[in-house]
């Protein structure tokens, strides 16, 4: 009579695994790469398009014809996998760049654009040594951030939220409200230097810690030069 109990708990246990697992998984953010064919002519991908690279126009191009989903004004890419629902938490590991923006858009916005300057993009930048919110060319400054080496990115679509992390304390430092209405992809630019993304991590390192700031954006004045914003 032992034998049919002893098969019983040993299934428990297998489901449970499974369970595990299946929790685990849950907990993870997507897993993405950059979209070389969204790369303007002045980034360049590295590792596995995981990685992008500011150069010179013309000198370190993408190698790719135009298209119509190539950013053609500013130095943008975005990401390969669309977010409609869930938590999600990635990082970016930044390298020599000290003007970049980093967030989420639209998939379909305007290839003319930049993130932070519609209003289907919600970005932090950082710019002059500060963080700021961005959204429709507005911005709000963020406090308690400083210099960065790595930096992580917590959204939540259903609460209509972006958070930026600090990583080295594991600490939500501002959250951005956001309006989603359909599909959105993670969205980077920068002006110099290098950026990696660090993607598929779990959401709840990011929790650990939690603050809530306001964030209420100012006018931004409008920039003069697209290729080089601060």
């Amino acid at each position: 009579m032992a034998l049919p109990f002893a098969r019983s708990l040993c299934l428990c246990r297998r489901g449970a695994k499974r369970l595990g697992a299946a929790a685990a998984e849950a907990r993870r953010g997507i897993s993405f790469k950059l979209e070389e064919k969204t790369a303007h002519s002045s980034l360049l991908l590295f590792k596995g398009d995981t990685g992008v690279k500011y150069g010179m126009v013309g000198l370190e191009p993408t190698k790719l014809a135009l298209n119509v989903e190539r950013f053609r004004e500013w130095a943008v890419v975005l990401a390969d996998t669309a977010v409609t629902s869930g938590r999600h938490y990635w990082e970016v590991t930044v390298k020599r760049s000290q003007q970049f923006r980093i967030g989420v858009a639209d998939v379909d916005m305007s290839r003319d654009s930049c993130i932070g300057v519609d209003d289907r993009s919600w970005v932090f930048t950082y710019a002059q040594r500060k963080w700021h919110t961005m959204l429709a060319n507005e911005k709000a400054p963020v406090e308690g951030m400083g210099q960065p080496e790595k930096v992580g990115l917590l959204l939540e679509y259903e609460a209509q939220k972006l958070s930026l992390v600090d990583v080295s304390r594991i600490a939500v430092v501002h959250i951005l409200q956001t309006d989603f209405r359909g599909p959105v992809v993670p969205a980077f630019a920068l002006w110099d230097g290098e950026l990696l993304t660090h993607s598929g991590l779990e959401e709840s390192t990011a929790r650990k810690k939690r603050r809530e700031p306001s964030a209420v954006p100012v006018a931004l004045p409008e920039v003069p030069n697209p290729l080089c914003p601060y």
